[in-house]
């Protein structure tokens, strides 16, 4: 990344701006804007997001929040209530108290003397997720938005319940979220109130795995806050992003389907990334795109932002299997609309253990396949972060206990862009059973990497309501995977693998299942780019990375980065452990050290399908002078055939001492899951 020292607009900063909303709680900003706005008003971009401005999320705001200011905005990085020094609690995610308080947010900033009234919201992940949904309530000063790395669908397209099916990422996800909601505010900052805020967190939150876990159907819960359910409600322009390796690489196109607003998209091969920072590379010149969007609608500057492809994504080529890439081979294309006119949907009958060619008759063939509890391990994260490595690995040990079907080898070059799917007549020998479709690219010397994949609750297949399956009944299904752009060579073959468990990136039914497929009635059908179609760019459509130059830090103590599978022939545990370990910073500015530390571990027990655990734990620590604080929080999640059994415990610490401790033990019934 170029880190860029002169730039249009000298600007300032206010580090601890606290802004009412209408309940009377204070959040907490930090506000970077041009000297000259006192007296000559800019518009006002808002990044609205939990992750602690202090100090956790403090160098990468220093790295895009002044280039914008410095182009003329005032970025405006808001805490969301009870996280950072902003008031009150956190209790859940894209709560409606959360979404009116950025609606007061935003009419708070449109007020003040240096905002022209105009304003604009950003972010990634969380972030993403919070413009988007205040987009949809249309506040008033709102022109635009800039969303990463996000979903319009919270029940089926998150980190909860893809396709129906309870993902790990729901126990990871929380644990993090127990983790950050319980963290205190900086003294520093908010001075003796500090303990009377914290102690409020600590006793006030409980484990969000319960909200989560109390919810497995798409109800209520879900459907607030879901774009999809009302994408009529968004009127404001929208440039959306993702990547390949991250878990949100299907929204981008969603939104460009079925929004009827100015929008653009952009999916590079990221994991959970803003694309100025994109790992695996190349990253981008993406902060020059956002300020030519924000220039173009919130100052009205004719500078052809509406040109070109509605889509950017790039076309990945041909990899080995590995847990992480620097870097991943491919070239931009770019699409005229989404759909686009040159995807050719290509549907392939399924043979015995061959992917046919399109219009080839087959053979009506019954195979089966129950797969064990370790296919899985090597699936990598739901949402890769590639720290440490968890992209995929090599599939053909999970391929040994699937149903594999293999194409011939390619005789010419085949591109997909979009999201394949898999149609399957098939039966199953319990009440409740699922299926895991994963499209690998398989090399002449047999290594496969995966391209995508889908998972599908099959009690959901026919609605959002369960039905318990009627053992050795036919059914017909549609399994979604997700989206991708790849490109497969000449000489390779195209894998399709069918698994009846995908442990642990998914909790798998409570018993083993026997799966049945005919064939003859089952195809894949792939979204194909085909060779003649035209790029739809010339030469880079995007600069090199810029950014500002980020704050000073200075590390400490060293991370730690593990991803270990492991497997004990004695007692027949296998495991998945893993570690992100930040290790120890120190925030030079302000004298602070901050440590962060996770680790999970999902196990099983052979193919006993109640034996499954998935454990999370978090140490946060912050520290300066005499003052340390420290909190740590675990939870564990076991199952028998019927229930779904969480115990969690939160402990406090201010310097050795423990000064709260509380403990959860709750049960909950599984629901078709």
């Amino acid at each position: 990344m170029r880190y860029v020292t002169s730039l249009p607009y000298e600007t300032k900063v206010e580090e601890h701006v606290r802004i009412p909303v209408s309940d009377g709680t204070r959040l907490s900003a930090r506000i970077w804007r041009p000297v000259s706005s006192d007296a000559e008003p800019v518009p006002a971009v808002l990044e609205y997001i939990p992750y602690r401005k202090r100090d956790l999320t403090s160098v990468r705001d220093s790295i895009h929040h002044p280039y914008i200011a410095g182009h003329g905005y005032a970025c405006v990085r808001v805490d969301i209530r009870g996280t950072g020094e902003s008031e009150g609690v956190l209790r859940d995610e894209y709560l409606e108290v959360e979404q009116t308080d950025a609606e007061d947010v935003l009419a708070w900033l449109a007020e003040q003397p240096w905002c022209d009234g105009n304003t604009g919201m950003m972010g990634i992940s969380w972030g993403a997720f919070a413009a988007l949904q205040v987009a949809a309530r249309r506040p008033p000063s709102l022109k635009a938005i800039v969303v990463s790395s996000f979903t319009d669908d919270r029940y089926a397209d998150d980190m909860h319940f893809m396709g129906g099916c309870l993902l790990s990422d729901n126990l990871a996800e929380a644990g993090t979220m127990f983790a950050y909601a319980t963290c205190p505010p900086d003294p520093a900052l908010v001075g003796e109130r500090w303990r009377e805020m914290w102690y409020e967190r600590l006793e006030s939150t409980r484990p969000w795995a319960l909200e989560w876990l109390g919810h497995q159907r798409r109800d209520d819960h879900w459907r607030h806050a879901s774009v999809c359910e009302d994408y009529a409600a968004v009127r404001v322009p929208v440039l959306a992003s993702s990547g390949w390796a991250d878990g949100y690489s299907n929204a981008v196109t969603r939104l460009l389907e079925h929004l009827d607003v100015p929008r653009r998209g952009l999916i590079g091969p990221w994991s959970h990334k803003y694309p100025h920072l994109g790992q695996p590379g190349p990253a981008i010149g993406y902060l020059q795109e956002v300020v030519r969007w924000w220039d173009h609608w919130l100052k009205g500057v004719d500078n052809g932002v509406t040109d070109g492809p509605m889509l950017h994504a790039w076309m990945q080529e041909s990899v080995p299997p590995s847990t992480s890439y620097e870097e991943r081979p491919g070239r931009w294309v770019g699409e005229p609309a989404w759909p686009s006119p040159n995807i050719v949907p290509v549907a392939h009958p399924l043979g015995r253990h061959r992917i046919a060619a399109p219009g080839e008759s087959v053979e009506e063939t019954e195979l089966t396949v129950q797969s064990p509890l370790s296919v899985g391990q090597f699936a990598g994260k739901w949402a890769s972060y590639n720290a440490p490595p968890d992209l995929p690995y090599d599939q053909r040990e999970e391929d040994g206990g699937s149903m594999v079907f293999d194409s011939e080898p390619l005789t010419e070059r085949v591109e997909i862009l979009g999201a394949p799917s898999v149609e399957l007549e098939l039966s199953v020998n319990q009440p409740v059973a699922m299926v895991a479709a994963r499209l690998s690219d398989v090399a002449p010397d047999g290594r496969a990497t995966r391209v995508t994949y889908g998972l599908l609750n099959l009690t959901r297949a026919e609605g959002d309501e369960p039905v318990p399956l009627v053992p050795g009944r036919r059914y017909r299904v549609r399994v979604q995977l997700n989206g991708v752009a790849q490109a497969f060579p000449l000489g390779h073959r195209i894998r399709l693998s069918l698994s009846t468990s995908y442990w642990p990136l998914a909790w798998p039914p409570p018993r083993p299942v026997l799966l049945t497929v005919y064939t003859s009635a089952s195809t894949l059908t792939l979204p194909v780019r085909p060779n003649d179609a035209p790029d739809g760019v010339e030469g880079r459509p995007f600069g090199e990375p810029e950014g500002a130059e980020p704050i000073p830090t200075t590390r400490v103590t060293p991370s730690e980065q593990r991803w270990r599978v492991s497997r004990d022939l004695v007692d027949y545990e296998s495991a998945l452990e893993i570690v992100k370990d930040g290790g120890t910073i120190r925030f030079d500015d302000i004298d602070l050290l901050a440590h962060r530390r996770a680790y999970e571990r999902y196990g099983s027990v052979a193919d006993d399908f109640t034996s499954v655990r998935g454990e999370s734990e978090w140490t946060m620590a912050f520290s300066r002078g005499d003052w340390s604080v420290r909190t740590v929080t675990r939870q564990v999640l076991r199952c028998t055939e019927t229930e779904l059994l969480l115990h969690a415990t939160l402990d406090g610490y201010e310097g050795e001492d423990r000064v709260f401790s509380r403990t959860w033990n709750r049960s909950l019934p599984r629901d078709h899951l």
